[in-house]
């Protein structure tokens, strides 16, 4: 068996194989709803419901989507120009570090310049956490996906450190939670009696923002041009490594924004628990959405869906919450294949 590029994709190639890989998750999933012993129908209308049956469980499922859509335009971004970026998570927890540092009354301010700046240096933060592996990817060639992904681990350690010592509310009961920020530094709720906030528009202009960098610049045509091959882009004058940089800048900046709208925006300070996996999560949600910016958006409210909906959907019938899980990754593993068959044919021998 061997794989042949497909020099023309037809419209039934492009969007029939990711089709193919929803009906297959739908399927899989159909099948273990099946062997818990409830009726897949009745398992994914609830799920459905607890999604968006109501103005609580959409304004929570748009909630929980917020961080995944900076995560998920964060891994789109440096996926696109073939920069593996795996460390989402920690440069989320590097943004939510220095919103705390920040945010707790270190700069007295108002709100509508101190929200500003503390974006700046949230998405320097991430930046330059993520330029350290594209240095060592771009002059010693350095695997990034081993070294973003150690330091999820050790930023994760670090946060813990800083949680037990600098950063501990003294008036927290011994809890390892940091001080809140102050209302000067907190986002705005959109709905009065709704956790939704601001964040969510921050994201939306985000990933508006990113598609015009990606579609319309001449650094998106070189980070498009590096991913689809390096040595041909660097032959025709690209400068491919400035392109590795610039491209980790902007995608650790991404990155480190869904911490901040997770701190500044929901919970108010920082905790260990801040983020269940929005950083691995933002994977699943770029694969979904192509590595498409726009298309993020929705790949993210539909994984957020998925997972607020089997929460509610597990307190009614009696199917795990877990099933989100198995359904996100086994999405993953589909959607991967089928983008795959849409550019190669499989050719048997």
């Amino acid at each position: 068996m061997r794989l042949e590029p497909i020099p023309s994709r037809s419209l039934v190639r492009t969007f029939g194989w990711p089709a193919g890989a929803v009906l297959a998750t739908v399927v899989f999933a159909s099948l273990l709803v099946l062997t818990a012993g409830a009726s897949p129908f009745n398992v994914f209308a609830l799920v459905a419901k607890g999604a968006a049956g109501s103005r609580f469980a959409l304004f929570e499922t748009l909630t929980r989507a917020t961080p995944l859509i900076f995560t998920g335009l964060a891994v789109a971004v440096a996926f696109r120009a073939r920069l593996w970026n795996i460390g989402a998570e920690g440069q989320l927890y590097v943004g939510a570090v220095v919103t705390v540092v920040l945010g707790t009354g270190a700069l007295p301010l108002p709100a509508a310049i101190l929200i500003p700046l503390v974006m700046l240096a949230v998405a320097a933060a991430g930046a330059l956490l993520l330029l350290g592996p594209a240095t060592l990817k771009t002059r010693f060639g350095v695997d990034e996906v081993v070294t973003t992904l150690l330091l999820n681990f050790i930023v994760i350690l670090f946060v813990s450190m800083l949680l037990e010592g600098v950063l501990k509310d003294p008036m927290g009961l011994g809890w390892p939670q940091s001080e809140r920020v102050v209302a000067e530094a907190q986002l705005p709720r959109l709905a009065r009696g709704m956790r939704l906030h601001f964040g969510f528009v921050l994201a939306l202009a985000a990933a508006l923002a990113t598609w015009v960098v990606m579609k319309k610049t001449a650094f998106g045509y070189e980070m498009r041009a590096v991913g689809h091959n390096a040595e041909a882009a660097r032959f025709a004058g690209i400068p491919v490594n400035r392109v590795l940089m610039k491209t980790a800048l902007l995608s650790g900046g991404l990155a480190a924004l869904a911490g901040f709208s997770e701190v500044a925006g929901l919970k108010g300070n920082l905790t260990l628990d801040l983020s269940p996996g929005f950083g691995y999560s933002g994977i699943v949600v770029a694969m979904l959405a192509m590595l498409n910016p726009l298309g993020v958006v929705a790949a993210a409210i539909f994984v957020a869906g998925i997972f607020v909906g089997a929460d509610a959907m597990s307190r009614t019938a009696a199917v795990p919450s877990y099933i989100a899980d198995v359904l996100v990754a086994t999405a993953l593993l589909t959607m991967v294949t089928a983008i795959m068959l849409t550019r190669y044919r499989v050719r048997w021998r």
